[in-house]
């Protein structure tokens, strides 16, 4: 965000900044309190306080900071903020990495997003908002069991490595869980806990008893339960949120050095673990790490008694992915069960197999990792559509397929548009396609050519820019052939009960959007004047939006397609900050 916008954001609110505030170092932490027990204004982010506007103190007569006697001014609440975080697919590797192989998991851009509001300290409560799943429920923060959170044996801190739960804490927040949604269906209700004891765990660990009451309101686009790490998605929004209320945290901005952010991310994802331990008990440890940090991971464990090998692949290409949620439900303990069986009764042939996807991965990684990698390479992107396709023949031949994820990619197929495969466990859950690049213009002896790999020369004659502007129209044309397909497949999938996502494989991952301001830049028609203005979030247009499209439209993340070049052109939407250690 600009900080014109975030001054007007200042000015419209009347929220004034203290110097006296500004903290010391915002880099490391290294004293032993966990929490600063002061003002709402020092648990903001460092590098945000600078960006304060100085106060006019008031004076009893109601003049000028340099009036008459001044009386003691009350502390500033701190404006919203967001926190968004993404969720992931597995592309590659499914059910071979149960049995010691290697996976390449990435994020998506369908994201969680956590809305901080926060209110005056006469209220004394803290409250937890996912009307996703129903779920609403107030905790009074002087009732809630700090006192064993803060014990000397029990207390951890922000920069702590925490691998298991500590039973006694776990203990502790049972009664302020079993408070939760007493009068819904226990399948409801079973969700509901998991989701309160995550927030409380990780609430009771980070803040303290003097934190600013506040509302924590989560919205999401990722389908929940579909295999796509919902649940690691909202860990880490609300690892990234606590974080940040104690200063914890560094940027993120622009001139970050990459190692600085590696730590800020890690940082994140160590707590965010913690929280999915809440919910799943044993986690991998994978979701949370594709959702912190972005792009694509490689994940394998050999040894379940010894911690995972989990290798950034920052060389990932950020793609445009279909994502096809067939709405079928799974177990994934049910479909390994199928895998073990089938390995117990043909172990020589089911292992060829589990070798042989295991050797999908390692042909994936090896492409990604090679020096002269180019992402923007056509024969690359081939070489990664081929294994797409041929994994899923892999994982067929496992019997993990389910006929409406066959349906799906038969559709797909049909049009050619793109390498499918089914991802996570199967039985159900969701199919990916990778869709083919758009086609490159080259010259060859002056006859304009339309080839899969780029070309370019120095010098341009008028005949080159002619060409140049029928290549263009050309790749327009199937630009415009590639979206007809697209609504095609939508109306076709969605008659079958599918439910189509037009999203981005290996993008960004945790993000910081303080405070919660849109700022948006307006392109005037030809002879019009640009237009400057901002967008708050708060929580009534934050719950009022409706779906996926009303989420995205609203918080301003772009959809995976943009159909209209000239409605791209004439709004461009600012104020996500993300930590990208590839940069």
């Amino acid at each position: 965000m600009s900080k014109m916008a975030t001054d007007s954001y200042m000015r419209r609110n009347n929220y004034d900044g203290l110097d006296s505030l500004k903290p010391r170092s915002t880099t490391t932490m290294s004293h032993g309190t966990q929490t600063p027990e002061h003002s709402p204004v020092e648990t903001m982010p460092g590098q945000l306080i600078d960006m304060l506007p100085i106060p006019s103190i008031a004076t009893k007569h109601g003049h000028g900071r340099f009036g008459g006697s001044s009386r003691k001014q009350s502390s500033p609440m701190m404006p919203p903020f967001m926190v968004s975080a993404p969720g992931k697919v597995i592309v590659y590797g499914e059910h071979a990495v149960v049995h010691g192989k290697a996976a390449i998991a990435a994020a998506i851009s369908l994201r969680s997003y956590l809305l901080v509001t926060f209110l005056s300290k006469s209220h004394r409560t803290v409250t937890l908002r996912f009307p996703d799943i129903q779920l609403e429920h107030s905790w009074n923060i002087d009732e809630l069991p700090w006192d064993i959170f803060s014990a000397p044996d029990k207390k951890k801190f922000y920069y702590d490595m925490v691998t298991t739960l500590d039973p006694d804490l776990v203990a502790a927040i049972q009664p302020a869980v079993n408070e939760v949604s007493p009068k819904v269906p226990e399948a409801t209700r079973k969700i509901h806990i998991a989701s309160a004891t995550s927030f409380l765990y990780l609430f009771l660990s980070l803040a303290s008893r003097k934190t600013s009451p506040c509302i924590y309101t989560l919205r999401s686009t990722i389908p929940i339960g579909a295999g796509l790490g919902s649940s690691a998605s909202i860990a880490v929004c609300l690892s990234a949120a606590l974080l940040l209320q104690i200063r914890a945290l560094s940027g993120p901005h622009q001139d970050q050095p990459a190692h600085e952010s590696e730590l800020q991310i890690e940082r994140i994802n160590r707590w965010a673990f913690v929280g999915e331990m809440c919910i799943h008990g044993n986690p991998s440890g994978v979701d949370n790490t594709v959702s912190s940090g972005g792009k694509a991971v490689l994940f394998q464990r050999k040894d379940y008694n010894k911690p995972p090998v989990v290798m950034p692949l920052r060389n990932f290409p950020e793609l445009p992915l279909l994502l096809v949620n067939t709405r079928q439900s799974r177990s994934t303990a049910t479909e390994v069960a199928k895998v073990a069986t089938l390995r117990a009764n043909h172990p020589a042939l089911a292992e060829n197999v589990l070798d042989a996807i295991g050797m999908v991965t390692e042909s994936a990684h090896s492409l990604l990792t090679t020096p002269d990698f180019d992402p923007t390479s056509h024969a690359s992107l081939k070489h990664l559509g081929d294994l797409i396709t041929i994994n899923h023949g892999l994982l067929v031949s496992l019997g993990v397929s389910h006929p409406k994820l066959e349906r799906i990619r038969e559709i797909i197929d049909h049009t050619g548009i793109g390498w499918t495969k089914l991802t996570g466990a199967g039985g159900g859950g969701c199919a990916i396609t990778i869709l083919k690049p758009q086609p490159q213009p080259t010259h060859n002896g002056g006859k304009i050519e339309i080839e899969d790999h780029d070309s370019s020369s120095d010098d341009t004659t008028d005949s080159e820019e002619a060409d140049a502007d029928c290549a263009a129209s050309i790749i327009s044309t199937s630009t415009k052939l590639k979206h007809k397909i697209l609504d095609s497949l939508e109306v076709k999938l969605e008659r079958e009960g599918f439910e189509k996502f037009e999203t981005t494989l290996a993008g960004d991952g945790v993000g910081v959007l303080w405070p919660a301001v849109l700022h948006n830049y307006r392109r005037g028609d030809v002879d019009g004047e640009d237009e400057e203005g901002g967008e708050e979030i708060d929580q009534e247009n934050f719950l009022r939006a409706d779906g996926n499209e009303g989420i995205e439209r609203l918080v301003g993340v772009k959809s995976a397609r943009v159909r209209d070049k000239e409605r791209e052109a004439r709004e461009v939407r600012e104020g996500w900050k993300f930590w990208r250690p590839w940069e």
